[in-house]
């Protein structure tokens, strides 16, 4: 299996669209839109162009030449400014291969070279076991809880608050 991390471009909008489509929600923001349209990946496309590299990373993940995830790090702003925020969404029939962990080893090492952060937040809803995993096996500790934090489709979540240090 070869994984990659690939800059995000204009020439993917297709693959972003259907991994967009296609991902489990269960554990997601309910920012990502449903459906992803062609206006949410231009709108998408056209934040990553203007913040990759200065004040985030974003990346496709890629294995074997297919698009099959997304992965980024996003610095936060005012006092928060040295800590960037992790997410990810990889297609199910991904999953249990390990390359959510790889993927975020190799994103957590571009983000400490190209970005101002000494450290990198994980948020992960506390049943979402895989994801806490993820972290775990990538020196992630978890900092904190917060109870009842979470509103998703008519439950409530604890969230589980991870942090990795440069």
């Amino acid at each position: 299996m070869t994984l990659e991390l690939i800059k995000w471009s204009p020439a993917l909008k297709q693959e972003l669209i259907d991994i967009c489509n296609d991902v489990d929600r269960t554990f997601l923001s309910n920012r990502l839109p449903y459906p992803y349209t062609e206006e949410s990946a231009d709108w998408w496309l056209g934040m990553v162009s203007g913040h990759d590299g200065k004040d985030g990373v974003f990346r496709a993940i890629s294995v074997d030449g297919k698009i099959v995830g997304n992965i980024s790090v996003e610095q936060k702003a005012d006092v928060y400014c040295k800590d960037g925020e992790i997410g990810y969404l990889l297609l199910t029939p991904c999953w249990s291969r390990g390359i959510m962990t790889e993927a975020v080893r190799q994103i957590c090492e571009i983000a400490f070279s190209e970005l101002d952060i000494i450290r990198i937040t994980g948020l992960v809803y506390a049943p979402n076991i895989a994801s806490r995993r993820v972290l775990e096996k990538n020196a992630f500790i978890q900092e904190g809880l917060q109870r009842n934090a979470v509103y998703k489709d008519g439950n409530i979540f604890d969230l589980c608050v991870y942090g990795k240090l440069k």
